[in-house]
């Protein structure tokens, strides 16, 4: 019996799972990941770093990515709900400067495989969140990046109910523009996928 169901396709490269849940009268059960599953799918299996974040309501984060070495993410909700927002950034893409977002949420369980070349960013939308994303890649400080969450050429629908609570670094990213204009964009020239 297969423990996921692909939910959505988006963007060429983004892929929506929902697990099987398992539930009775203690709660519930369900794989969050799983090898043979995942290359069924054809995903990636390759995962060298587990992190986890947990902020409030109101917070945004985002939209980072990493270039060098080109970082994919697993993301799932484990506590709470947001609003998650993926930004395509790969010169040449069809879908460049296009966004998905859905909300992810402890009750919802989906989990989304976000390969390299998206800036990833979440709104928190109940009184606490916590995200969990398993990382194809290390972590490396000298070549991350963040798209600003408001830059108004991208027209992201933010569920906002008040003044964001942002970091400085996230205030301060660059837009879609300047990102197209420096030279580690071309780390993300697009290739089409094959899901």
């Amino acid at each position: 019996m297969a423990r996921f169901d692909v939910e959505l396709t988006a963007l060429d490269g983004i892929v929506v799972l929902r697990p099987t849940i398992f539930r009775d009268a203690r709660g519930y059960f369900l794989e969050s990941y799983n090898k043979r599953e995942f290359e069924r799918i054809g995903l990636p299996t390759e995962f060298v770093q587990d992190n986890l974040s947990q902020s409030q309501r109101g917070v945004i984060r985002g939209l980072h990515f990493q270039w060098d070495p080109p970082l994919g993410k697993l993301l799932r909700v484990i506590v709470g709900r947001i609003q998650l927002v993926e930004l395509d950034i790969r010169p040449g893409s069809p879908y460049l400067g296009n966004h998905l977002t859905l909300e992810l949420s402890d009750d919802n369980h989906r989990t989304v495989w976000i390969p390299p070349g998206f800036a990833n960013g979440f709104l928190v939308l109940s009184q606490t969140a916590i995200v969990q994303y398993k990382c194809s890649a290390f972590y490396n400080p000298q070549a991350e990046g963040s798209i600003r969450w408001n830059d108004p050429v991208l027209g992201i629908p933010w569920q906002l109910d008040g003044e964001p609570i942002v970091s400085d670094k996230d205030a301060n990213g660059m837009t879609l523009s300047e990102w197209l204009a420096h030279p580690a964009a071309n780390h993300f020239a697009y290739h089409h996928h094959q899901t």
